[in-house]
């Protein structure tokens, strides 16, 4: 079965409190396989091995790539297999989010990462799609940016990053091509600079290629709840009429505000997520309740 994108994913011109901006909106590229999944996992939608019965990863129990991969093995009647490394007692009592889903895809649930097992013709994809396959169809998303860009002025293009892999290879993408006037700044979310460092340096020696990275004022922990993240959150949905992703977004709009003078002339690539969103905002309405953009 053919899993068809939406390509080239359209742009948006918006503003939010004050600040122009283009908006790329590659959350809607595919409705099972949003954002910079669908990108990453490009390559294997042509560069299947015949034999492959099996894919295995790993990663956290509410993973967009989770996810994504249990639709795309699902298309092409493939067993999947997923290792967390912890499942907590509630999700295994009552799944919600990506997790609900990828089990209703048929995914196979295992726990702890020292057992991870890999059967014979089986493809294994690393956390969060973090591999060097990646590349291809993330070349492909530059592509668009520049042909949908005015080449006669200079932009400045934000994501924020989990592994780092979108954001680095967008920029070598573009670094390869020589082009002058787009420059790639990102933000780490699961771990700090040095964190997104080792990951570039694992899909990329050469830093050349490297995108900039830019940190916020204040030092955040990755998944955990912050007032903040929902407010500029709820703030950008009423003011944009866009749902932006509720676990990586915020970061990266909150580092935004305390970067500004970098951004004049900001393009902001939307890379999904949306569907984690159903944890999440259970999670922050236990937590802080209904909030306004007032409170």
């Amino acid at each position: 079965m053919q899993i068809d994108f939406n390509t080239p994913t359209p742009i948006e011109y918006l503003c939010f409190n004050g600040v122009e901006f283009t908006l790329k909106r590659d959350d809607l590229i595919n409705s099972e396989l949003s954002g910079n999944k669908a990108r990453k996992i490009d390559y294997y939608l042509y560069n299947l091995p015949k034999n492959i019965t099996t894919v295995v990863s790993y990663g956290s129990i509410q993973s967009n790539a989770m996810f994504s991969i249990s639709y795309f093995a699902k298309v092409n009647n493939l067993k999947f297999i997923y290792y967390a490394n912890h499942i907590p007692s509630l999700l295994k009592e009552n799944p919600r989010g990506n997790l609900e889903l990828a089990l209703k895809n048929g995914m196979i649930l295992k726990e702890g990462y020292s057992r991870i097992e890999e059967p014979s013709n089986s493809i294994f994809i690393k956390e969060g799609i973090a591999e060097k396959s990646a590349y291809i169809g993330i070349e492909k998303l530059a592509k668009e940016l520049i042909e949908q860009l005015n080449d006669k002025e200079s932009y400045q293009i934000f994501l924020p990053s989990g592994t780092g892999t979108t954001s680095l290879f967008l920029s070598k993408a573009i670094k390869k091509l020589n082009v002058d006037n787009l420059e790639v700044y990102t933000t780490p979310c699961v771990g700090e600079r040095g964190y997104l460092i080792e990951q570039f340096a694992s899909l990329e020696r050469n830093s050349i290629y490297y995108p900039t990275i830019i940190d916020s004022k204040k030092r955040y922990h990755f998944g955990k709840l912050y007032r903040e993240f929902y407010q500029i959150w709820l703030e950008l949905q009423k003011n944009t009429s866009v749902e932006f992703d509720l676990l990586y977004d915020p970061k990266g709009w909150i580092t935004l505000f305390d970067n500004l003078d970098i951004f004049t002339n900001l393009v902001y690539i939307h890379q999904g997520g949306r569907i984690g969103n159903i944890s999440m905002l259970e999670r922050y309405r236990r937590k802080y309740g209904e909030l306004n953009e007032d409170s």
